[in-house]
């Protein structure tokens, strides 16, 4: 069985097939959804319950591709398919085995006029995630793009991986902190991160754990972090609920995992909430985590005497002056010069 969901420029299909019976069928077995029009161009999208090709490995596959059947224009198109699956209590259901590719798709009949996944998932896994009557259910979403320079659209890798994040999917670490347990992908953490790199693709310990506890740090600022890691995006001011605090929190932890534009977003922010109250307190932080910028920002405020009045009255000042003495004659001297 399948069904077509079409509008001007996208498409979905179903293909529902019942696993059992698929077994009997030839390796090159095709099962097709039809030609169907989307886009100003003409597709086909091609399931092969057993491989299309006689290979030991495609038949050990299902096989599923995208055809584009117009003879003119060549056309730009994402399609993207997964495994529709019954959450645990057959109430709901969710995807699994998700793929998503985008190519251009020259006229029918030429060599990348078809593109897809040979070995998109294997029979062994496939006969895991059958339905309650014993099918599985295939979904693909193909969205056609017109191909002009000018129309190019814009880059959503941030998204992308935010929903890797979010789904965890293919994910092969996991870090257990304050209790909570947080999947991630090593290559991930590794391309952004030299500590995670060396932690966990190194000749460290924990290379070789699937999990791994972190200590010294809170899990919403792990949170944090890993969703910075992921998106490369500062969280927005919603989520620093304790602007000062907060933001200290999310700087060690740029500090500690070597993620340098995060510490300077953390600085800037640091320095937008300056003030004789809360002084004190960030200079004693752009001395603890070596940041030249804000330590600069902060020398310099101090050199107004009024400021230099209010802010040595602090609780803050107190604790700066404990655990960095020689910044008392440091300002002193600046105030002095001013």
């Amino acid at each position: 069985m399948s069904t077509n969901m079409i509008d001007s420029c996208s498409f979905t299909h179903q293909f529902k097939l019942n696993f059992e019976e698929t077994k009997h069928v030839a390796i090159d077995h095709v099962v097709c959804s039809g030609d169907i029009s989307a886009g100003g161009h003409l597709w086909r999208i091609e399931c092969f319950p057993r491989g299309r090709r006689k290979k030991k490995d495609e038949a050990e596959h299902l096989s599923l591709f995208l055809n584009h059947l117009s003879e003119a224009d060549d056309a730009l198109a994402v399609f993207e398919a997964f495994v529709m699956v019954d959450d645990r209590d057959g109430a709901s259901s969710s995807s699994s085995h998700r793929k998503r590719c985008a190519h251009i798709y020259t006229p029918k009949g030429s060599s990348k006029s078809d593109r897809g996944w040979p070995l998109f998932v294997e029979r062994s896994v496939l006969g895991s995630l059958c339905l309650t009557d014993g099918s599985f259910v295939i979904t693909c979403v193909v969205k056609i793009l017109r191909l002009a320079l000018d129309d190019v659209p814009p880059s959503d890798i941030r998204s992308q991986l935010g929903a890797l994040l979010d789904s965890a999917d293919g994910s092969d670490v996991s870090f257990a902190v304050g209790g909570e347990e947080f999947p991630a992908h090593r290559a991930v953490l590794a391309a952004r991160s030299p500590v995670f790199k060396a932690q966990l693709l190194g000749s460290m310990a924990d290379a070789k754990m699937a999990s791994i506890v972190l200590h010294d740090i809170a899990p919403a600022t792990f949170k944090l972090m890993l969703r910075f890691i992921y998106t490369d995006t500062f969280p927005a001011d919603g989520l620093l609920t304790t602007a000062t605090e907060n933001l200290r929190d999310l700087l060690a932890a740029a500090d500690r995992y070597a993620l340098d534009r995060l510490k300077l977003l953390c600085a800037r922010k640091l320095w937008d909430v300056v003030s004789t109250e809360t002084i004190a307190t960030i200079l004693a932080c752009a001395e603890t985590y070596n940041c030249p910028e804000l330590r600069k920002k902060c020398v310099n405020f101090f050199a107004d005497e009024k400021n230099f009045k209010k802010a040595v009255l602090t609780d803050g000042f107190v604790q700066l002056v404990q655990k960095f003495p020689s910044v008392l004659g440091e300002l002193r001297v600046k105030v002095v010069g001013a």
